[in-house]
């Protein structure tokens, strides 16, 4: 083999090396590259879950949303927590229970942190506490206590204060006379501390003699029709001889008001009510019903979700009281209910922009109209 052979062969064996070497360089920074491009990607997607872990998610469960009140605790509520960082998810049960307690369920599967209930009925809801429990969710009584639980906190007003509200106003309306007591749902808790409240100021009357409960009945759902039904027969057994009507909320007063209507009473029999419903808040201003107990909706739903964003968190809630619910002491914050006539309809609801003056009083004629 000649010397000019080997130099030639030694000279294509490097310019081989050297083009191995390079493609070699090529490839692999091409990889590193998309490595890179990965490995930031995940970053950004580590970052970016991060970022969603730390939005806390909330169920809102309503037994319903058909009474007039509740869209505005809705509002109220979703507006607050959106403001605090936090997602709501919102399901009305239409005031069934199992519906209610199958949309739970369904929101502690979507990941909830805080369950904040309304519930439909106090005690058919109580095991899904045990569940969300189990699932490390905690759980809000709102407006009414879920019963015989381990509930971890609960916000509403002073449900029992409602009922004295309530029985005060009548009985200085009324010192003397015939009773009718129109209760509430009684799947609803609310109803029997409203109740409660009620006899804590009517039954020293009754025992003096001074007036005469002549019956009590409830009205399953709140609803108007069973009220109207239930007071069209109370005036029936009774001769239409009632003085006052002791009335747990407004949807049942409305169907109350209607019957004694028919027999030409509203305005001459005494009633309360409860809530601040516009058609009622309407009522009052024309004479036909004689109070209502206004509970500001916006502040207890406001306060409701800051409790809600506090349990997530893991902090304080702010308790000022606690409510028995035959299991435990559950920690509470309860507000403060106002009693509400023609009075000072303009000084609270009004004022409050509940409602509006041309929406109250646009059944009155507008020389009657107070000044703002």
């Amino acid at each position: 083999m000649s010397k000019n052979f080997k130099k030639s062969m030694l000279s294509l064996i490097l310019i081989l090396a050297m083009l191995f070497t390079f493609s070699g360089c090529a490839t692999t920074n091409p990889n590193q590259s998309n490595s890179n491009a990965n490995s930031k990607t995940q970053s950004n997607s580590t970052t970016n879950t991060a970022s969603n872990s730390e939005k806390i998610k909330i169920g809102l469960s309503f037994d319903t949303l058909n009474l007039e009140r509740w869209p505005h605790d809705r509002d109220f509520f979703v507006q607050r927590a959106q403001a605090l960082g936090a997602e709501v998810l919102v399901q009305s049960a239409n005031s069934d229970s199992q519906t209610q307690y199958s949309q739970c369920q369904n929101l502690i599967a979507q990941g909830v942190k805080v369950l904040v209930i309304i519930p439909h009925d106090g005690s058919a809801i109580a095991p899904i506490i045990e569940e969300a429990h189990k699932a490390g969710v905690k759980v809000l009584a709102y407006d009414r206590l879920i019963m015989n639980s381990d509930v971890d906190a609960y916000v509403s007003f002073d449900n029992e204060k409602v009922g004295e509200l309530q029985a005060q106003y009548i009985t200085k309306l009324v010192p003397k006379g015939n009773y009718f007591l129109l209760e509430g749902s009684p799947t609803d808790n609310n109803a029997k501390l409203f109740e409660q409240g009620q006899k804590k100021v009517l039954q020293p009357l009754v025992d003096k003699g001074d007036i005469k409960i002549v019956g009590e009945q409830w009205a399953q759902d709140w609803l108007t029709q069973n009220a109207y039904n239930i007071m069209q027969n109370a005036l029936t057994a009774n001769n239409n001889k009632i003085d006052a009507v002791v009335d747990a909320n407004d949807s049942t007063a409305l169907g109350a008001v209607r019957a004694l209507q028919e027999q030409n009473l509203a305005g001459k029999v005494a009633i309360s009510g409860q809530d601040a419903d516009l058609a009622n808040c309407q009522l009052i201003v024309e004479g036909k019903q004689s109070m209502t107990v206004y509970k500001p909706v916006r502040e207890e739903a406001t306060k409701a979700a800051e409790v809600a964003v506090a349990l997530a968190k893991g902090v304080d809630i702010g308790a000022n009281g606690k409510v028995n619910n035959g299991k435990i002491d559950v920690p509470s914050v309860l507000l403060t209910p106002i009693a509400v006539d023609k009075n000072n309809m303009v000084d609270t609801i009004i004022k409050d922009g509940f409602h509006s003056l041309e929406d109250v009083y646009k059944n009155v004629p507008k020389d009657q109209w107070p000044k703002q």
